[in-house]
């Protein structure tokens, strides 16, 4: 990568705090001290064009998202795939950032995009958009829907933290959705079947690609971001304190591997389905609120080329 002397950095203006801007300058400037020709944009689509151009070009270093979960995701589905993309973390999660970690500090991130070291991991798709980390169905997507909403609603208005979220933000929508979820029934049927094999029927459904959730709750063990495989949990328990227990299980050691009210799968695709025709479930994506039931999952290989540290590109392929 010796060649590649130009950096996209692309700051999601709603992703972390104001003090997101700064870093993002900072790093932009320690980048340019090391001889790149590095550029900050706020607009996805100039982003986008510029990117293209760029890696056709062959002169692209790095695409750096400056934000979270979803800024990765959303550089990802606008980019080809092999175009080298990393973050300075500023979401609320960050758990691509986590997993790999990502330093936070500008100048540790420069050190990681001028040592050029990449890792190829795997993508998938919901109803055709494009996510990293992970999908669920249930409660916590109606969760995350209603704190998307608020949020919304504060960055037009102007009011709060213009629009940024931290986990403070969804204390109201998780009260409000432990109360009244009704934990209706989804039907879970593996893209790729043996014979005899029945549908899964669960109340809460977790599909991931990298095996990381908010606050550790229902991840999968053994997960790997490059077999070409997602993997499934599904929580079969309807109603506030068995989903509880279920969360306090998932939290403490991942323990709900032993619990028969939990299953898994691990498989190249899902389709999820409501039981019931009338009833809308929703799902979100990498943190994001995407829609309602039904909804296709498929993997797709070698989707994300990511600029990582040394110690995490020796660990994968």
């Amino acid at each position: 990568m010796t060649e590649k002397r130009r950096i996209l950095i692309s700051l999601n203006p709603k992703a972390g705090r104001r003090s997101a801007v700064r870093r993002a300058e900072e790093l932009r400037d320690r980048l340019t001290a090391r001889g790149y020709t590095a550029e900050l944009l706020t607009d996805l689509d100039e982003v986008e064009e510029k990117a293209k151009v760029s890696f056709g070009a062959g002169e692209l270093r790095a695409l750096v998202g400056v934000g979270g979960d979803g800024t990765a995701a959303e550089l990802t589905r606008r980019t080809p795939a092999g175009v080298p993309i990393t973050l300075l973390p500023a979401g609320t999660a960050n758990l691509i950032a986590k997993e790999f970690h990502l330093p936070f500090d500008p100048a540790q991130a420069a050190a990681v995009i001028d040592a050029g070291r990449t890792v190829t991991l795997d993508a998938a798709t919901a109803g055709g958009r494009l996510f990293l980390i992970m999908l669920t169905a249930g409660i916590d997507a109606e969760i995350v829907a209603q704190v998307h909403r608020n949020r919304e609603e504060k960055f037009r208005s102007g009011t709060g933290n213009q629009g940024h979220i931290g986990y403070r933000s969804y204390l109201g929508p998780v009260l409000r959705s432990i109360r009244r979820y009704p934990y209706p029934a989804i039907q879970v049927e593996p893209a790729e079947t043996d014979p005899g094999t029945e549908p899964l029927s669960v109340r809460w459904a977790f599909l991931f690609n990298i095996p990381r959730y908010g606050f550790g709750a229902a991840t999968v063990t053994g997960s790997d971001p490059q077999d070409a495989l997602l993997d499934f949990c599904g929580f079969r328990c309807g109603g506030l304190f068995p989903s509880l227990f279920g969360i306090a299980l998932a939290s403490l050691g991942k323990s709900h591997r032993f619990f028969p009210g939990f299953s898994f799968r691990k498989n190249t695709g899902f389709r999820l389905t409501p039981q019931e025709a009338d009833i809308q479930i929703p799902y979100q994506i990498d943190g994001d609120p995407v829609g309602f039931l039904p909804v296709d999952i498929q993997i797709v290989p070698n989707r994300l080329t990511l600029l990582v540290g040394e110690k995490d590109a020796a660990g994968y392929r």
